[in-house]
C-alpha cells in the first residue's frame, strides 16, 4: 500500500514534458519507461526498499495471531526474526540469547539502510 503511494508520488512528479519529448522522438512505451520513469524512481526504490526490510524484521502480530489458525505448522517460531526472539525469551527462557539477536537485527537493518544510502548519495553525485 505505501510503496505504491510513494510510486505515484514520484511519477507524478515527473514532467510531462519529458514524456512529450520522447513521444516526439518516436521512443515505445517500454524505452519511456527504462529511460525516464526507471531512472527517475531510484530514490522511491530506494526508500521502498528500506521500509520493506525494516518492515520484514518488525513482522510479529500477524504470524502470531494466524499461529493457532493455520493448519499444521505452516507458521512455526522460526517464521520471522522477531518472532524467534521472542520465543526464545519468554518460551525458552533465553532472554540474553533474544537480547543479541535483537541487537543483530538492529545492526542488520542499519547496515542495510546506510549501503542503499550510500549507493543512492553516489547515483545522485554522477
Amino acid at each position: 500500500g505505501y510503496n505504491m503511494l510513494i510510486f505515484y508520488s514520484s511519477l507524478s512528479t515527473i514532467p510531462h514534458s519529458l514524456y512529450e519529448a520522447a513521444s516526439i522522438d518516436g521512443a515505445s512505451e517500454w524505452q519511456i519507461i527504462k529511460s525516464i520513469k526507471l531512472p527517475e524512481l531510484k530514490g522511491s526504490l530506494a526508500i521502498t526498499v528500506i521500509f520493506s526490510i525494516i518492515g520484514s524484521f518488525q513482522l510479529f502480530n500477524e504470524p502470531s495471531i494466524l499461529q493457532n489458525m493455520v493448519p499444521g505448522n505452516s507458521i512455526t517460531t522460526y517464521y520471522t526474526p522477531n518472532m524467534y526472539a521472542y520465543n526464545l525469551s519468554f518460551a525458552g527462557n533465553q532472554s540474553n540469547y533474544a537480547a543479541a539477536l535483537a541487537i543483530t537485527m538492529a545492526v542488520i537493518t542499519m547496515a542495510i539502510a546506510y549501503a542503499v544510502q550510500l549507493n543512492s548519495m553516489k547515483e545522485q553525485m554522477k
